[in-house]
């Protein structure tokens, strides 16, 4: 058994719906396939919640509008004439169910029952026209199986517990099922959280210890940097589950954060393949080790640095403790931490309770607090080995570095500077790294 992911851009129009299909048709069987919402549907159901907590009855009818037609027109492409009807009549009714639970009162998990039924219409979709392309499938629902618990910490038992009977009641060479949609702790609705299909597919992968997963998006791989900001990056064609860990927990958006931890114990294959190039060998992610050092540099945005001074407290004993309780009490996690001695810096990317924490840490400490950073990484098989890593600390004559964590990790190195200087960090890590010989795998 196999596992593809589709991401929304794979099915994002009728046209790619069809190459879809068609990599289906070569690759092995029996297989389960991960499909995503179409690209943009999730965003229309994110303001659909929205206009649902505002009792915005006008925008609410202007995005089921548009859900509608967005589906209606991949069906006037996808079907026959014959086949129309009744497809678009499902479609219908399934907008009609979104219609009732966003203008009915609110709940715990009407956010949930939203923002996931991009996935149920276009799985639905997908699954009627494999049917009447005569390809057999059985499309499972991920509500019923995906008991995960927590995102953080997912029950694969349980996955398995409630997945595999379905697959013996209903054999087939190839299932089709929803990314995104779990059942918390409690058994609500729940999400996996915005590109969560990936990690669908590997709990999946985890639940009926599935020979690979493959993960299908529109980039060939994962590139030794970010494509969109500095030319001439490369497709890296082998990874270590550590070393795709930190890149995608880093900003490498290709890769949902927590995608490779289902598969890591168990010794699962990731490949990041390309939809619109299926040829290209894209990036294998496992426990093979093809060369250590230098691989691949990744940025996230959306970083807030925090100074914590207090010339009294910092050497007592517990201070430490203090500080990291305050964060914990608040459920915000660090990403970065340097110290000195008079003062802690530190880094969260998640800023819902940064107020509270502020007003906390105030008691014992004078607090700065810096806006607008990226944490760049650099990461690599035992990079602080690598007798080329010196280079990049070349970047301190000409850009303002906040932090740098080095030697936390034997993979990774990171720098903290400030967002309007992330591209031109980037393509000067890029020309100084990679501009030797055989620096990627």
């Amino acid at each position: 058994m196999n596992v593809l992911k589709f991401g929304g851009t794979s099915v994002g129009s009728a046209q790619n719906i069809r190459k879809v299909v068609e990599i289906l048709s070569v690759t092995e069987k029996p297989k389960i396939v991960v499909l995503s919402a179409m690209s943009g549907v999730t965003n229309l159901l994110v303001s659909l919640n929205q206009a649902s907590i505002d009792k915005d009855s006008a925008q609410i009818t202007n995005v089921l509008e548009q859900l509608q037609a967005k589906h209606f027109e991949a069906i006037e492409d996808l079907f026959t004439a014959e086949n129309q009807p009744e497809t678009k009549a499902q479609i219908e009714t399934f907008v009609a169910a979104l219609k009732d639970i966003a203008t009915g009162g609110r709940t715990l998990t009407t956010y949930a029952e939203l923002v996931t039924y991009g996935e149920t219409m276009l799985t639905w979709m997908f699954s009627k026209f494999l049917d009447q392309e005569q390809v057999a499938n059985v499309l499972l629902n991920a509500s019923t199986f995906m008991n995960v618990g927590t995102v953080e910490n997912p029950n694969i038992d349980s996955v398995s517990e409630s997945l595999l009977p379905q697959l013996e009641q209903n054999p087939s060479q190839l299932y089709i099922t929803q990314g995104f949609v779990c059942r918390d702790e409690r058994g609500s609705l729940a999400t996996l959280k915005r590109g969560g299909s990936d990690f669908s597919a590997t709990i999946i992968a985890a639940a009926v210890s599935a020979a690979g997963v493959q993960i299908w998006t529109d980039i060939d791989g994962l590139h030794n940097n970010d494509p969109r900001y500095v030319e001439g990056t490369n497709p890296i064609e082998h990874l270590t589950y550590n070393e795709a860990a930190e890149l995608a927990y880093f900003g490498a958006k290709i890769l949902h954060p927590q995608t490779v931890a289902p598969v890591i114990d168990r010794d699962i294959p990731v490949w990041l393949k390309n939809t619109f190039e299926p040829s290209a060998p894209g990036t294998k992610i496992s426990n093979e080790y093809h060369n250590r050092g230098l691989k691949a540099i990744s940025a996230k945005d959306g970083i807030t640095a925090i100074k914590i001074k207090s010339n009294r407290m910092l050497g007592a004993h517990g201070f430490l403790r203090t500080i990291f309780e305050v964060f914990d009490r608040h459920e915000t996690s660090i990403d970065m931490i340097t110290t000195s001695e008079v003062a802690i810096s530190l880094t969260i990317d998640d800023t819902a309770h940064l107020k509270a924490i502020m007003t906390e840490l105030s008691v014992i400490a004078e607090v700065t607090v810096e806006e607008d950073h990226s944490i760049i990484c650099i990461v690599g098989e035992n990079l602080i080995a690598d007798h080329e890593s010196y280079k990049a600390f070349g970047i301190l004559n000409s850009i303002p570095v906040r932090m740098i964590a080095y030697g936390g990790s034997n993979n990774n190195i990171s720098l903290l500077v400030p967002t309007r200087e992330k591209i031109s960090a980037l393509q000067y890590l890029n020309a100084q790294l990679f501009q030797l010989e055989g620096a990627i795998a």
